[in-house]
């Protein structure tokens, strides 16, 4: 496992990021590959497949969200915000900016 990986696994909000962009390619891939091949080429399993698959990571984010609201002390309207985007396709590159943003360590730190 390379650091950058074990660095954001050993955080709330590092966790969410890994599930939410998971999960994000997941929704992209139901919405731009197994829709138009269920409903195009008549292929209604790959929208069973696909869509049980982002039905479980969806959850995962679910609950990767609000482990991380409590840990990094969020607001519900700031937990709302993130649900919501992810609830739009590729929302879930809005989310990492903005969690790659807030966990970023600030301008002119030696740390960084």
């Amino acid at each position: 496992m390379s650091a950058l990986s074990s660095s954001l696994w050993s955080t709330a909000v590092g966790r969410l990021r890994v599930i939410s962009a998971i999960e994000g390619l997941s929704y992209i891939l139901l919405v731009g590959v197994a829709m138009p091949l269920k409903y195009g080429l008549d292929m209604p399993q790959a929208v069973r497949v696909v869509g049980q698959a982002h039905g479980f990571l969806f959850v995962a984010f679910v609950v990767a969200l609000v482990w991380a609201t409590v840990a990094a002390r969020w607001s519900p309207l700031r937990a709302g915000w993130l649900l919501a985007l992810s609830m739009i396709p590729l929302g879930a590159l809005k989310i990492e900016a903005e969690l790659r943003r807030e966990m970023a360590p600030p301008e002119g730190d030696p740390a960084a």
